[in-house]
């Protein structure tokens, strides 16, 4: 029976707002659909108990009171299996109430630029307006977009805790909410669109939240090739071709190639770093996926031009190339005898299967139809790009250009921007790591007995002579470790693909934790042992075919990474490396490792000074340097709205290129259909190229300088800050139990939801507990320190007391809010996180799960003093009551939401209190995972 009464989905009303605009009738009719599947299903009294929990949480933040013991009594009163179906209800809502609000968004995105007016802020033709408006010539404009690099590297990491089947419906649901809104006039059209999504909800609700086992690295290579065919490979192609248009437009017709613009990068099968599950058959099967995904692409799109260009010779007349490629293409049929288009692309196509038989694992079955004719292979898609060029230019020749620029145009430079490889792996792994097997393998050469006890002056000098022998230190019948034997044949897998595959397979090795030179001159020896590197002899200078990027993490290496930078290009073997990868060198900043060391400000604070100060080494040197970002979803791990973050960057810093990490559910949220897709990407392009422009080097070729008095300001408070964070999480040798007692941490390693380990040792110290279940922790239990303790004591300090100097000091404080870019965007960034934290849910979990009464009287009692402290001080920089004043989507975004999780969070606590007292029932193991599943989907950007 269906109820007419459900309204599981009744979105809080506030004075002024519309109930019924278009966003709340959406979350109201998923709601209903929820209600009547969990009816069908399971009858009307769990609906019942549902609903009236829900409405306690409503009713409880309407009136500004606490609705724990009313939620816990009428939970009390049911079986435990009831209450795990109360969870998972709450976790659909979210997820179905997050899928409404991303339709609304590209709804009025959509709404907005069908409207005349001004471009979308964030667009590129908004930024070439500014551009124009600030009197950029057309000769900056166009080498600025020939030069414009801009990559997304998706890594793999346990904060997605959605399931790829999942994801599939809810994308069904969001075309389906699209169509309706769209047809909302067509009462036959509703009822069919309500009727499926009402299918699409009853699957969902019978379908598994958690997977039954633990994701393997090989999952994870193919959730995230996923992405590639629901939006990377139309979106990316079509936006390059606008962006080329759009200059264009703005240059009287100048024409920019664009295919290099973006190129996607992954982590995932190549990053080992704490992750013994990546091993050398990984690397293949990531490379090998890759190719395969790639050339299945190219071949279908082949494939579909040679049925669709059917033009016959009779009626125009192609040009010498065209009939040249017709001729030896092996297709003889007389069917085709006057179709020289159809019988060239067959002759590609049967070129490009051949290719793909060369570089794909014999094993692997080429896809898609078999060939006519057996043509000689391609040596590389180069060959293919030329030939579809001569295509271009042959139907333009006879008035077909319509068809060559939508048909034609979309193939060939789908087939430049993902070649064979279709993203560039790159390898990681950490520098102790390369220590010890270097140590191994000097031992056994009969070289050095103890090259971990050596200075660092000893290394770079034994490693530099290393470097300018072809010998390798690999010797017949030599007895290495299980370790040095695994790392090698890593890095024989990455070389066998860029032999068969070309350099865009493995383009990089980053190093995490990188303190000094050595740590880079090892991987180029290690690299040197499968001919990666080749060596510096004679007026020859060493060359690499990766670039080597140092990851400098912790608040003391980005201090002293500059210095670290020097010394690598001033190292005559190292500085040969350099130019042999163009004069190019690449660093990678660490905003989660920084920010858990130091702190949020201190963390915000270093990496700009870091990455100004590098980018000055490398102007004095004459190097080109491109930064890498490892950023996260959270604040606290680098995270938030991306446009604002580039052109936050220190100026100078960006330069036309940069690369940034893209993580756990943060990746479905940006890619998962196209016009997310479009608009995450066109605003990584869009800021890049403002900060290049209108936020670059002066007219003297130095960057813009930040105010001394400002810069000196920020280095203050940094301190301040630091202190205050490290007094916490370092000074008090109870703090590691409280974390791990007051956030659901343990229990969060049991979530199926990422192959690697929680931690990259079995210690327990905070420093081993790797940044993404650190950050995941605390915002389980709404605490969300990392993105904002110390803050508040920092600005409490550098402000004083009252009186005039007080008032000066806010006042400039104020000012560097309002002209500051880079400050402007941490307040803001942390204004987000403190109003998703709450510090009476927080008190719940102190209370009921850290038994030890002084210290939670302590600890849990100087986090909410700060907490207080930082948002006051929020407010006076700010000039706003509220955190999200300026952020009006997000306000009422958290307030739909409200209802969902506190119901959430107070049954977490009561399951983590039975589990910690030795209650391992399997329903309460699962409802613990189950409300970790939900409490993320609720507040999304989790770790």
């Amino acid at each position: 029976m269906v109820s007419d009464t459900a309204n599981l989905s009744d979105v809080p009303v506030r004075a002024g707002e519309d109930a019924s605009d278009a966003i709340g009738a959406d979350i109201r009719l998923l709601g209903r659909l929820l209600g009547d599947a969990i009816e069908q299903t399971d009858g009307r009294a769990v609906y019942e108990l549902i609903e009236q929990v829900r409405q306690l949480a409503v009713d409880a933040r309407r009136s500004g009171r606490s609705a724990v013991d009313e939620i816990r009594d009428a939970l009390a009163q049911h079986p435990l299996d009831r209450q795990i179906l109360v969870v998972r209800a709450l976790d659909w809502l979210s997820l179905l109430a997050n899928t409404a609000e991303d339709v609304h968004l590209e709804r009025r995105r959509r709404d907005l630029g069908d409207q005349s007016g001004p471009p979308r802020p964030g667009s590129i033709e908004a930024v070439l307006e500014r551009v124009a408006a600030a009197g950029v010539g057309a000769d900056a404009l166009v080498a600025a977009v020939e030069s414009l690099q801009v990559s997304p590297v998706i890594t793999a990491h346990p904060t997605e805790v959605r399931r790829k089947t999942v994801l599939e419906v809810l994308d069904e649901v969001t075309d389906l909410l699209d169509e309706l809104d769209q047809r909302r006039r067509d009462p036959a059209a509703v009822t069919r669109i309500e009727r499926d999504l009402s299918v699409c909800v009853l699957l969902l609700w019978q379908t598994a939240l958690l997977r039954l086992s633990k994701l393997r690295v090989r999952d994870e290579i193919n959730e995230a090739i996923r992405y590639y065919d629901t939006s990377l490979f139309d979106v990316i192609p079509d936006l390059t071709a606008d962006l080329a248009t759009c200059v264009a437009s703005a240059t009287q017709g100048r024409l920019v190639d664009t295919s290099g613009t973006i190129t996607m990068g992954s982590w995932i099968g190549g990053d080992r770093d704490g992750n013994p599950f990546v091993t050398a058959d990984v690397v293949r099967s990531a490379t090998g996926r890759h190719v395969e995904t790639a050339l299945a692409h190219h071949l279908a799109a082949l494939h579909g031009l040679s049925r669709r260009l059917s033009m016959t010779d009779r009626l125009i007349t192609p040009n010498a190339d065209v009939m040249a490629l017709a001729a030896a293409s092996g297709d003889d049929s007389p069917f085709r005898a006057d179709e020289p288009y159809r019988r060239a692309l067959r002759g590609m196509h049967a070129r490009l299967h051949g290719f793909a038989r060369l570089v794909l694992d014999p094993a692997v079955e080429v896809p898609g139809p078999a060939p006519i004719g057996d043509s000689l292979p391609y040596a590389d898609l180069s060959e293919l790009v030329v030939d579809l060029d001569h295509v271009l230019v042959s139907l333009h020749g006879h008035g077909a250009g319509l068809i060559a620029d939508t048909i034609v145009e979309p193939v060939r430079r789908s087939v430049a921007i993902f070649g064979a490889h279709l993203c560039g792996l790159d390898l990681r792994q950490n520098s102790a790591v390369h220590e010890e097997v270097l140590a191994d393998l000097f031992s056994c050469a009969g070289i050095c007995d103890d090259y971990e006890r050596l200075a660092e002056s000893d290394r770079v000098e034994l490693l530099t002579a290393e470097l300018s022998t072809p010998r390798v230190l690999r010797h017949p019948g030599a007895e290495l470790r299980d370790r040095t034997l695994s790392e090698l044949a890593i890095l024989e897998a990455a070389a066998d693909a860029v032999r068969r595959v070309g350099r865009r397979i493995v383009p990089h090795y980053v190093i995490s934790m990188a303190h000094d030179l050595s740590d880079v001159l090892e991987v180029a020896v290690l690299l040197k042992e499968v001919g990666l590197v080749t060596t510096a002899r004679g007026t020859q200078r060493a060359q690499s075919l990766l670039d080597i990027v140092p990851l400098f993490e912790t608040i003391d290496d980005l201090q002293r990474s500059p210095g670290v930078l020097r010394s690598m290009l001033t190292d005559p073997v190292y500085g040969g490396i350099v130019r042999s990868r163009d004069n190019r060198q690449e660093v990678m900043v660490g905003y989660s490792d920084s920010n858990k060391d130091g702190g949020y400000l201190c963390s915000q604070w270093s990496l700009s000074e870091a990455q100004a100060t590098l980018a000055a080494v490398a102007r004095e040197s004459g190097v080109k340097l491109r930064f890498f970002h490892g950023r996260g979803g959270t604040v606290g791990r680098g995270g938030g709205p991306a446009y604002q973050a580039i052109l936050a960057l220190p100026s100078g810093t960006v330069d036309g290129s940069i690369r940034l990490t893209e993580q756990g559910e943060i990746v479905a949220a940006k890619y998962s259909n196209r016009a997310m897709a479009r608009r995450n990407l066109e605003t990584l392009v869009a800021a890049t190229l403002e900060s290049t422009l209108l936020h670059g080097l002066g007219s003297n070729g130095a960057p813009d300088h930040v105010d001394p008095l400002d810069a000196d300001t920020m280095s203050e408070l940094s301190a301040l800050a630091f202190d205050a964070y490290r007094a916490l999480v370092y000074g008090d040798d109870r703090f590691v139990a409280f974390f791990r007692a007051i956030t659901p941490t343990n229990e969060i390693a049991t979530l199926n939801v990422g192959s690697r380990p929680a931690s990259r040792t079995t210690s327990g110290a905070i420093e081993d507990l790797r940044a993404i279940p650190w950050v995941f922790g605390w915002t389980q239990c709404r605490l969300m320190i990392p993105a904002w303790f110390g803050v508040g004591s920092a600005v409490e300090r550098y402000v004083g007391i009252d009186g005039a100097a007080a008032d000066v000091r806010l006042a400039r404080l104020s000012r560097m809010y309002t002209d500051w870019p880079f400050f402007r965007s941490a307040i803001d960034n942390m204004g987000m996180v403190l109003a998703k934290s709450d510090i009476e849910i927080a008190r719940r979990y102190a209370d009921v799960l850290v038994e030890d009464d002084s210290m939670r009287t302590d600890i849990f009692g100087a986090i909410t003093d700060e907490h207080a402290r930082t948002l006051s001080w929020h407010r006076r920089i700010t000039g706003a009551a509220s955190p999200l004043a300026d952020n009006p989507l997000l306000a009422r975004s958290l307030r739909n939401r409200y209802p969902y999780l506190d119901p959430l969070h107070v049954m977490q606590v009561d399951l983590l209190r039975r589990y910690r007292d030795g209650d391992d029932d399997e329903l309460v193991v699962r409802g613990i995972q189950l409300s970790i599943n939900a409490i993320a989907t609720g507040l999304r950007n989790s770790g």
